[in-house]
C-alpha cells in the first residue's frame, strides 16, 4: 500500500491514478498566486524528493492551487541578506531551487506540468523542468527577470532554447513579454494547450495514461534526453545563479524591486 503523505504548509500532496500511482503536487499559496517564499521552496523539495523516492509513484503531476501555476518568486517576502548587504539570491538558487529543478530532471518516471494559469520566472522555468507540459487555454508564460533587473534562472536558460530555439530565449529572456498558451504551444514550449473547461479531465488521463505504462522505459528515455540536450544543466545552473548574484547587487535590480512594490514604472539606470 502506497504509504501515506505528509502535510505540508505551502504545497497539497493527494494520490491519483490507478490506486495512488500519479502524486500530484499542488502549490498552494493562491492568495499570492502561489508565488515562491521560503517556505514553499522548503515544500516543494520536499515533495520532489518525496516523488522520487516512493517506489509507489509512477508518475508526478505539478500543478497550482487557484487560479495560476505561479507567479514567481514572492518578492513582498524579500531575501536574506549577503555579507555586504545585498540580496542573497545565490543561496536561495543553490540550496532550494537547483535541487527542485534537478530532481524535477531526474527523477526516474515522468513529471507533468499542469500549467492552469500564469507560470512566471521560476514558476515558468518549474513548467519547462517538467517533461510534458500540458497548459489551460488562458495561461501564459512569462520570463519577467529582465522587468526587475534580473536574468532568467531556475534553468530557463537551458529549457527555454532547448524547447523553443535561441531566438525565441533571447527574446523573452530581454523582453520579458507574456507569451501566451497557443504561442507557447506554436513555439514548442508548450506541448498540449487545452480549453481551460476540458483541463482538469485531460490532465487526469495523461496522468492515468502514464501511470498505468513502461515506468522503467519512461526513466531510460528521461535519461537520453538528459544526456544528449541537458547534459550541462549543472554548470548553466551554475552560471544563472553566478550571474543572478551580481545583478542582485546592481542599482537596476533595487530600483526594479522598488518600482514592483509600488506599482510603478521602473526608471532604470543602467547600473
Amino acid at each position: 500500500m502506497p504509504a501515506t503523505l505528509p502535510e505540508l504548509e505551502t504545497v497539497i500532496l493527494r494520490r491519483g491514478a490507478s490506486n495512488g500511482a500519479e502524486l500530484r503536487i499542488v502549490l498552494n499559496r493562491p492568495e499570492r498566486m502561489n508565488a515562491w517564499d521560503k517556505q514553499l521552496g522548503i515544500d516543494l523539495l520536499a515533495a520532489v524528493e518525496l516523488a522520487a523516492s516512493d517506489g509507489s509513484v509512477r508518475t508526478v503531476t505539478i500543478t497550482g492551487a487557484g487560479r495560476a501555476f505561479s507567479s514567481g518568486a514572492d518578492l513582498r517576502a524579500g531575501f536574506e541578506a549577503t555579507p555586504d548587504g545585498h540580496p542573497d539570491v545565490g543561496a536561495v538558487l543553490r540550496e532550494r531551487y537547483h535541487p527542485i529543478i534537478t530532481g524535477v530532471r531526474r527523477m526516474p518516471k515522468p513529471v507533468i506540468a499542469a500549467v492552469n494559469g500564469p507560470a512566471v520566472g521560476i514558476g515558468c522555468s518549474l513548467a519547462l523542468a517538467c517533461d510534458l507540459v500540458l497548459a489551460a487555454e488562458s495561461s501564459y508564460l512569462l520570463l519577467a527577470f529582465i522587468n526587475i533587473g534580473l536574468v532568467p534562472d531556475g534553468g530557463s536558460s537551458i529549457f527555454v532554447p532547448a524547447r523553443a530555439g535561441g531566438g525565441r530565449a533571447a527574446a523573452m529572456a530581454l523582453l520579458g513579454e507574456r507569451v501566451a498558451a497557443e504561442q507557447a504551444h506554436a513555439w514548442g514550449l508548450v506541448d498540449r494547450v487545452i480549453l481551460d473547461d476540458a483541463f482538469g479531465d485531460e490532465v487526469d488521463a495523461l496522468a492515468e495514461r502514464l501511470a498505468t505504462g513502461p515506468t522503467r522505459a519512461y526513466a531510460a528515455a528521461k535519461e537520453q534526453i538528459n544526456a544528449r540536450v541537458y547534459a550541462g544543466l549543472d554548470e548553466q545552473l551554475e552560471l544563472e545563479a553566478r550571474l543572478q548574484e551580481e545583478m542582485a547587487a546592481t542599482g537596476d535590480f533595487a530600483e526594479g524591486v522598488a518600482a514592483f512594490l509600488e506599482k510603478r514604472g521602473a526608471n532604470f539606470g543602467g547600473q
